[in-house]
């Protein structure tokens, strides 16, 4: 059948009744974001064309890494925005449904874990710390003056240089134990602070594109009224972590703290994300 024409719902994230996105807020392939209602809740929406959005277009579009960026900006961007103003559960990403009945019909299927998960995560953002250390292997071992340990006499030299090659290593190694033991501290002193806490992997820095290994990926769940408070912490522990590079980033809707509930099992939706 053909889908010319056809839309579909994008759903981004489930609220309250009554909590509206703000006026001319764009999503997804620069589609209005309006809501959907079943009983107590909410469902924010786009309604985007089915040529881009069923299954087979989907298929193609996620070998597409261009296309994946700037729906995951637009998806996340509604999310936040309207976190600013109302506690919402965010949802995975490419979470679609055929109509608005499909999205009415997930929203009574999981009221109940809905709202308690609302009630839960009421007047709470989520922030991120995540700590750096420089990786010990971009520092250079000391070389022999002779360029080479085989060309060192083997009374003198030689030993020497093995002596200052071990003493260098254990020195990293060293290093890194320090900044782990610093890094697992600010998380306790965090998780303490925090409502919850979850722990990340560990970034590649080959994908990030930031310098250093990490050392900490946390994400605390923090109210809104302590935000000041834990920034604050934050910033002490950076100053009580001599060789660490500690950074904050945030308010977010709480997507670590959101349990996506797993898909009915009746059809409806479409797509990877098809069910919320």
């Amino acid at each position: 059948m053909s889908t010319h024409g056809a839309e579909l719902m994008y759903t981004y994230a489930v609220a309250r009744a009554g909590c509206r996105p703000p006026d001319g807020l764009l999503g997804v392939a620069d589609a209005p974001v309006e809501t959907v209602t079943e009983g107590a809740l909410a469902a924010l929406v786009s309604r985007v064309p089915a040529a881009d959005f069923d299954e087979e277009a989907l298929r193609a579009h996620l070998e597409d890494m261009a296309w994946l960026e700037r729906t995951a900006r637009a998806h996340r961007s509604v999310v936040d925005t309207a976190a600013a103003e109302f506690c919402v559960l965010p949802l995975r990403l490419v979470t679609v449904h055929r109509d608005a009945r499909g999205v009415r019909q997930v929203l009574a299927q999981r009221a109940e874990e809905f709202l308690s998960a609302l009630v839960s995560l009421d007047g709470r953002m989520e922030w991120g710390v995540k700590a750096y250390v420089e990786d010990p292997g971009t520092a250079k071992p000391p070389v022999p003056a002779s360029g080479s340990a085989r060309q060192a006499p083997a009374g003198g030299s030689g030993r020497d240089f093995l002596r200052r090659r071990l003493a260098h290593r254990q020195a990293q190694e060293q290093s890194q134990r320090r900044a782990d033991e610093l890094a697992g501290a600010a998380h306790e002193a965090l998780d303490k602070f925090a409502e919850r806490s979850r722990l990340h992997r560990p970034q590649d820095p080959r994908l990030s594109g930031v310098s250093g290994r990490n050392v900490l990926n946390g994400a605390y769940l923090i109210p809104r009224d302590q935000a000041g408070a834990f920034a604050g912490l934050v910033g002490e522990l950076a100053d009580r972590s001599p060789g660490v590079r500690i950074e904050l980033t945030g308010p977010w809707a709480p997507y670590s703290f959101t349990q996506a509930p797993q898909p009915p099992e009746a059809g409806g939706e479409t797509g990877p994300g098809g069910a919320v």
